[in-house]
């Protein structure tokens, strides 16, 4: 059975515009049999520590070998490089902004290259403002059909990758204060605190001095109340059911939250 190729897309290019559709025209005009599958386009615009996130949650659920073209790119057309990446489990291509940087923390890059060879770009002179049709979409879809990274442009040492500054955790002996590290479509807050770090029988969690309620499952609050809880990613996310967490309490991306618990050993 000849094996599917698969080529992930993630943007803050939203779908009113024909951007997300002429990226996936220019990986067809290379290779028609690549299965491409949308991650998400809905990325707010230029929010690098939320496409961070939604690629580090997502990467795992995909086969071996799966190429991920990721364009959330606010220095598009600057002297920031474009760079293609192999990890154990495939690849990663964009810009060297950080997007990368959740992934590469629990999956090392084995080798990266920065993208300088324009004979696997679209055009030999690609748009100021849109590499994502130009450059990513045709280096990932080069990946996928069979293409080595060594190919596609200069080594570049994976060290010299650029990391995304995220407030770390502090962990003491009574608490962990960590921080809103994505806010999804619900309004849920979601935390960079792991659940295996909380025990759920001796945990509170307090934002802005209030006292949060712990649960196993948004119904275990009343309609309007917020909750805290191990959301589907496994990280401690705060909500309020049947509304917006967001709103209710006035946080968002890198705000701090505090959690007093027992630490796991």
């Amino acid at each position: 059975m000849t094996k599917v190729k698969i080529l992930t897309l993630l943007t803050d290019f939203g779908l009113q515009d024909i951007y997300v559709g002429v990226m996936k025209g220019a990986i067809a005009s290379i290779n028609p049999d690549i299965h491409i599958i949308d991650l998400t386009h809905q990325i707010p615009a230029q929010n690098l520590a939320a496409a961070r996130f939604c690629l580090l949650n997502a990467y795992t659920y995909f086969p071996q070998d799966t190429v991920h073209v990721a364009v959330v790119d606010p220095g598009v057309g600057s002297k920031r490089r474009g760079v293609a990446i192999q990890y154990d489990r495939g690849w990663l291509v964009g810009a060297d902004n950080g997007l990368f940087s959740g992934v590469l923390a629990q999956s090392p890059a084995i080798a990266a290259v920065e993208l300088t060879n324009p004979d696997y770009w679209q055009v030999p002179n690609p748009s100021n403002t849109f590499h994502g049709r130009d450059i990513f979409a045709p280096v990932g879809a080069h990946l996928a059909s069979g293409v080595t990274l060594a190919e596609l442009g200069e080594t570049i040492d994976p060290d010299s990758l650029i990391q995304l500054p995220l407030p770390k955790l502090e962990i003491s002996t009574n608490e962990i204060s960590g921080c809103v590290q994505y806010v999804d479509h619900f309004g849920n807050l979601v935390t960079n605190i792991p659940a295996n770090l909380i025990d759920n029988d001796s945990c509170s969690v307090i934002v802005q001095k209030q006292e949060i309620s712990y649960g196993k499952t948004y119904s275990d609050v009343e309609i309007g109340e917020v909750v805290a809880l191990v959301g589907s990613h496994n990280w401690i996310e705060i909500a309020v059911r049947n509304g917006s967490a967001r709103e209710k309490l006035q946080l968002d991306w890198g705000d701090r939250v505090i959690f007093k618990k027992s630490i796991n050993n």
